[in-house]
């Protein structure tokens, strides 16, 4: 039975960078699993984003979606969303049967330093120096982030290095679902 893990966490904490190491890790193991990054996918949902609690109601629900779709089809998915509601996982956990929650923990300031220094490929730029304007909505700035109560798979990412993360969160990964190809 295929398998759907969700990364969340503040805007910078790294979920990018490791989901994508993860990935490689359970690829090179002979677990395939394809990667669903909502910054990617937002381009497609809402073109000219707007980041509104409606509007975020309805990208997280058909990320949600998309993912069971591929689970029901025997493909794993790693979702790569901040998701700063814990009702938009919550739908998730509830739509998906074999579900996990992998939560990347980093302290705002650490999450702004990096996100000004990143070039991420679809990711919004200068997340947190909007975060001044009056009508932002930036998680954990503007906006509430609420850390998951008990996600399956937690790491630190100012105690482990993106390589120590991914290979902590792969193993629990397999641990929990097994090596379903």
């Amino acid at each position: 039975m295929a398998w759907v893990v969700w990364f969340t966490g503040l805007p910078g904490c790294g979920k990018t960078t490791i989901a994508k190491r993860v990935w490689a890790i359970l690829s090179e193991k002979g677990t395939h699993a394809k990667i669903l990054q909502l910054d990617e996918i937002r381009r497609t949902i809402t073109p000219q984003p707007r980041y509104t609690d409606e509007e975020r109601d309805i990208v997280y629900a058909s990320l949600a979606y998309m993912a069971k779709l591929l689970a029901e089809e025997g493909v794993n998915v790693i979702v790569d969303a901040t998701a700063n509601r814990r009702r938009y996982r919550d739908f998730a956990r509830g739509l998906i049967k074999n579900f996990g929650e992998v939560f990347i923990r980093a302290p705002l300031e650490v999450c702004m330093e990096r996100e000004a220094r990143r070039n991420a490929e679809f990711s919004p730029k200068n997340i947190y120096k909007k975060a001044a304007i009056k009508s932002a909505t930036v998680p954990g700035v503007n906006v509430a982030y609420e850390e998951p109560h008990s996600p399956e798979i937690q790491v630190d990412s100012m105690q482990q290095n993106p390589e120590e993360s991914a290979q902590f969160i792969a193993a629990r990964i397999l641990d929990l679902f097994g090596s379903n190809n």
